[in-house]
């Protein structure tokens, strides 16, 4: 079974010139496009390795996944309104 990454300009390839602009001007969406990106690469190894972990434990980092995902869309979403 192949787990497929959730990279932001993946999910959201009709927001990838917002992402960069942010990325260059907006140091707090940085912060929280890199927090993603680490929890979304830590995810991925955690599902990828055969290593045993629990089940709690990867569902709190998915969770967490998915609120920075929601956290940096609305970003994005508030930024286009504006443009």
């Amino acid at each position: 079974m192949q787990i497929e990454k959730h990279s932001l300009l993946k999910d959201f390839p009709e927001h990838h010139h917002t992402i960069r602009h942010l990325k260059m001007h907006d140091a707090h969406f940085t912060k929280l496009f890199d927090s993603y990106h680490e929890l979304e690469h830590e995810v991925h190894n955690i599902e990828t390795s055969n290593s045993p972990v629990e089940d709690d434990f990867i569902e709190s980092l998915k969770k967490k996944r998915l609120h920075l995902k929601d956290e940096l869309l609305s970003i994005i979403k508030t930024t286009e309104q504006k443009l």
